[in-house]
């Protein structure tokens, strides 16, 4: 029978089925910046492939990209896994008819093969290469981990028909009610889990980039009314293995525009 489980189904399967194993608590690994790699124009060359170097395809301003990069550079992998940076819609022809069929970024080229789809790829990276574990032993961690990588799907789908509406605010409000509610549940850190973990790198580009988009065009403050919010994105900013892979709040709010047809 067809699979039919969402991406974020099947990871939330993952969770349920993880066996403690008396981890330690999450220390990150330390972040050294890295000068980033030039952006390869679609006639470039391609690396040579599949010589036992480890490379992360990515786009820079993709938030399903940006998942996978907070991951390797927060498990300090920033010199085991190569970032290989391509053009989202004009990319290398080598890269669809050598390295990954489907096109699509992020893309992980690994003991000789290429894996997929950014909810995967955080597991895959996590689970497979050495650093800090970013997944809790706690049961009920992992069962509102479960939960908010179940509702991943709803909450991105609700707050991006929002910005097609006519007040944003009032549509997409609950979702970051839903949020707050998620950082209530734990208070030995400040994230989601307590400390930094899967669920924070699925969720995070989207966060930024909807208190971007909101603030700039309607004014709206998803921080506002929501302390625990508020502080969770400042502790964020703290971390340099994630400050590293933001996006261009110009470009983002330019794309978003012409994406969603709002006008300035």
């Amino acid at each position: 029978m067809r699979n039919t489980l969402t991406k974020s189904t099947q990871l939330a399967r993952f969770f349920r089925s993880k066996l403690p194993s008396r981890r330690s608590p999450v220390t990150m690994a330390s972040f050294v910046p890295e000068i980033l790699p030039p952006i390869l124009e679609p006639t470039a060359e391609p690396p040579p492939l599949f010589d036992g170097t480890i490379r992360l395809y990515v786009n820079y301003e993709c938030p399903f990209c940006q998942r996978v990069w907070i991951v390797r550079n927060i498990k300090g992998l920033q010199d085991k896994i190569k970032l290989v940076a391509i053009h989202l819609q004009d990319k290398p022809a080598w890269f669809k008819e050598k390295v990954y069929p489907e096109n699509k970024v992020p893309a992980l080229e690994h003991n000789g093969k290429v894996l997929g789809e950014s909810l995967d790829l955080i597991k895959y990276i996590d689970s497979s290469f050495e650093g800090p574990s970013l997944l809790p032993d706690d049961p009920n961690k992992l069962n509102l981990a479960e939960e908010m990588i179940s509702y991943l799907d709803t909450f991105l789908k609700k707050v991006f028909g929002s910005f097609r509406g006519i007040q944003p605010a009032e549509e997409a409000g609950g979702e970051f009610d839903y949020l707050e509610k998620s950082l209530e549940k734990f208070d030995d850190g400040p994230f989601f889990l307590g400390q930094f973990s899967q669920v924070d790198a699925a969720y995070v580009p989207f966060i930024e980039r909807f208190q971007i988009f909101l603030l700039e065009v309607w004014n709206y403050d998803i921080t506002s009314g929501r302390p625990k919010l508020a502080a969770y994105i400042q502790e964020l900013n703290k971390i340099g293995a994630y400050k590293h892979t933001k996006c261009d709040p110009e470009y983002l709010v330019k794309l978003y525009k012409s994406r969603y047809m709002v006008s300035s």
